[in-house]
């Protein structure tokens, strides 16, 4: 069993209907990679987030939380019109890279809310 998966083709080139900004048909490999991208980018806005407001610069604190929830928005889009092409009838092949960048996000996600309570705490500690 383990060599039929191991020997198994995955389509990454599947083309996927996109509805809103990025209306259009776009490639399975390149969702992943938005995917990817989006959610690296949101994390580390969120961290960087959380170093201006550990030196009291709550308003670059602010500015790079909002730079995250840009990036997290961004990428919500395409894991949105996945699941609901998904809930269409149009089956996506999952595989191991789609699971990484589900993962990727999820955690960019955690990253940035924790960061938001972060800044709440630290501009208590400085009142």
């Amino acid at each position: 069993m383990a060599r039929n998966l191991l020997n198994n083709k995955y389509n990454t080139n599947q083309i996927i209907e996109i509805e809103g900004d990025t209306m259009g048909k776009i490639s399975m490999e390149q969702i992943v990679m938005k995917l990817i991208v989006n959610g690296g980018d949101a994390r580390s806005k969120a961290m960087q987030a959380i170093r201006a407001a550990k030196k009291g610069d709550f308003e670059l604190a602010k500015e790079k939380i909002n730079e995250s929830s840009e990036a997290l928005n961004k990428a919500h889009d395409f894991q949105t019109n996945l699941i609901q092409n998904e809930a269409a009838g149009d089956h996506v092949e999952i595989t191991l890279l789609m699971v990484h960048a589900q993962d990727h996000l999820m955690n960019a996600m955690t990253v940035r809310d924790l960061a938001q309570e972060m800044i709440a705490m630290y501009e208590e500690f400085k009142k």
